[in-house]
């Protein structure tokens, strides 16, 4: 069986278990909700390991804790976002902003925080808040 070269494009469902890995690199903090995720689950579903990266990172932005530090997932999911992968952009709308605090409750702040490409893609699905 020949192997497919490492730059081949990534199918939708590895397109999301590549986000949550590089997400992992630039963000380590979120290593032990991977490792418990992973094996609650028993491989990597980025829509529901995104609900954990959204519990921490509102829980850093309230300085309930250090880490995961919020200013660097956002950076790096605006990042992503910026690059126009649907798929990616799939996990990040949907169990990402979608999951954002709503305006009565605490952290929803963090909307503001948002830098423009990952604002407007917020503004879309809740236009509301």
């Amino acid at each position: 069986m020949q192997q497919l070269p490492h730059t081949s494009p990534l199918t939708a469902g590895t397109a999301g278990v590549q986000l949550v890995h590089d997400l992992l690199v630039h963000v380590p903090a979120f290593r032990d909700a991977y490792e418990s995720h992973v094996f609650r689950q028993g491989g990597v579903l980025p829509h529901v390991f995104f609900w954990d990266v959204v519990q921490g990172t509102v829980r850093s932005y309230l300085a309930e804790e250090a880490e995961p530090d919020w200013r660097r997932t956002l950076d790096f999911l605006e990042e992503r976002s910026r690059r126009g992968d649907t798929a990616v952009d799939e996990v990040i709308v949907t169990s990402f902003l979608g999951d954002l605090p709503s305006p009565t409750e605490p952290g929803h702040g963090i909307v503001q925080q948002l830098g423009p490409v990952m604002a407007a893609k917020f503004v879309r699905i809740r236009p509301g808040g």
